[in-house]
Parts: C-alpha cells; sequence; structure tokens
C-alpha cells in the first residue's frame, strides 16, 4: 500500500493525492471525485503515511491498520461504513485492532478511517502485502559509502 502521496485537508472531504508542489503551496487531485485543487501553505493538512492511531502499547501507524482491514477483507470495501451506528463501528475496529485505547481513539476517528480506507479500496491502493523495499542490500550500502565519503571529506579542525 502506497499511500506517501495521499492527503487529508482539514475542512475538505475525502482524501486528495498531491499532484504538484508550488510556490504558494500545492495542487491537490480529489480522489472522490478527480476535481483538482490549490491548497496554500496557511492549510491543515496531513500525510496519511504520518498519521497514527492509540493503543495501549504504542502508537499504530494508520498503513498498519488499513493493512489489517485489507487482511480481513480480503482487499474488499468493509462491511460496515460511517453511516452505521458507534456500537457497530466500535465493535468492527476492535476485530482489527483490539488494544487501540479506548478513552483516546473515538468514534468519529474510527468513522473517518473506515471511510478513507473505502475510498483508497475504490481506488485500487490497498493491499495486504507487507511494503518491500527492491535493492535493499544496494540502498544499505550506498548510504554506507556516502557516509563513509562525508566523514573522509570533512577537514579536522584544530581548537
Amino acid at each position: 500500500m502506497n499511500v506517501e502521496k495521499i492527503l487529508a485537508i482539514s475542512g475538505k472531504p475525502g482524501l486528495f493525492e498531491l499532484k504538484l508542489q508550488t510556490r504558494s503551496g500545492f495542487l491537490a487531485e480529489s480522489l472522490l471525485d478527480g476535481k483538482k485543487i490549490t491548497v496554500g501553505l496557511r492549510s491543515n493538512v496531513s500525510l496519511l503515511s504520518e498519521i497514527s492511531m492509540y493503543t495501549y502499547s504504542e502508537e499504530k501507524p494508520l498503513v498498519e491498520i488499513m493493512r489489517a482491514i485489507a487482511v480481513k477483507e480480503n482487499e474488499g470495501p468493509t462491511p460496515v461504513n460511517s453511516k452505521d451506528d458507534n456500537a457497530k463501528l466500535i465493535a468492527y475496529f476492535k476485530e482489527i485492532l483490539p488494544d487501540y485505547d479506548e478513552d483516546r481513539v473515538y468514534a468519529s476517528d474510527i468513522k473517518k478511517l473506515l471511510n478513507w480506507y473505502n475510498i483508497l479500496q475504490a481506488k485500487g491502493l490497498v493491499s495486504k502485502e507487507e511494503p518491500k523495499v527492491e535493492n535493499a542490500e544496494e540502498v544499505k550500502e550506498q548510504v554506507v559509502e556516502e557516509v563513509k565519503a562525508k566523514k573522509e571529506a570533512k577537514p579536522k579542525t584544530k581548537k
């Protein structure tokens, strides 16, 4: 599941895909209706890859929770939606994330998560596959070489 360019914009329904960055903000395309909007730098914008939900032991990234839903639903839509009553939503969410912090995760958060999952699922952006880094060894070696090169290039100064 690749949600690195998927945005949630405060005050705007649904999710958006980052298309282009400009001097005064960026251009985003709605995943609901495909309309493009310009978003200023003052807008409250969150990347889906940076959002987490509280559990009793840690903060769980939204991507992992959505992957758990994809596994449970075999990459299909959820049987519950944001229009269902809170008790049904909470019962479903407990099946997905049993140790979520009930004091800090509200029913409105669960509704938003399930709504976002269904939007991403309709666009074919959800996956039950673990993310894989291709050429992981090559990337690691390249980073090590860059760090070594920086250390060697740094002149030693005496105080």
